[in-house]
């Protein structure tokens, strides 16, 4: 079942996603990147990003792991987040900030719910060859000197990050919580 929500829409996530479950996954994969410089960064710019770059993450996960509780079942929950969250980059100030704040929510979570069964865990892609990624990465002056630090040569593609949240969804990683997988070809060794 597609429910289709405006994540900063509180009371009706609350009322759909609650009425969808139960639940034993989550993928949180919503995000929005505006870039802009520091110095010009926007108020609705900022406002939005954290909406859904981590209120909608915190919001949802607190729903389905309620809903996990209640049923007394063990759960995994991944968020998606980003290379952009362990390293600077120019014009994605708030980006990154928003993806660094939704890799410590995603510790907190870990600890709060490991006692519950809920393991919870972030991938961090690189740039991901999705509709967001090619808009703001096609620049090929941009994209060149992102691609001279990855080690790998390329930016991901969307298996390389469904393979990694699979498996952190799946018992194969039954003694992972509270980490973060990299996705990123290298990037953060360069």
């Amino acid at each position: 079942e597609t429910l289709c929500l405006d994540l900063a829409d509180w009371e009706a996530v609350e009322a759909a996603v609650g009425a969808a479950g139960p639940f034993e996954l989550l993928v949180n994969n919503a995000a929005v990147a505006e870039l802009q410089p520091f110095l010009e960064v926007t108020r609705s710019a900022l406002q939005r990003s954290l909406d859904v770059n981590f209120g909608a993450v915190l919001h949802v996960s607190q729903i389905v792991a309620r809903q996990m509780i209640a049923q007394g079942v063990p759960g995994a929950i991944v968020n998606v987040s980003s290379q952009a969250s362990k390293r600077a980059l120019r014009d994605h100030a708030v980006y990154c900030s928003t993806k660094s704040a939704l890799d410590m929510l995603s510790k907190v979570m870990a600890m709060e719910l490991g006692p519950h069964k809920i393991r919870v865990n972030t991938v961090n892609p690189t740039v991901v060859m999705t509709d967001m990624g090619r808009i703001n990465w096609s620049d090929p002056q941009k994209s060149a000197a992102m691609i001279n630090r990855i080690p790998l040569g390329k930016f991901a593609e969307v298996d390389d990050v469904v393979n990694s949240i699979l498996f952190l969804l799946s018992d194969k990683s039954a003694m992972t919580t509270g980490s973060s997988l990299m996705v990123d070809g290298g990037f953060l060794v360069s």
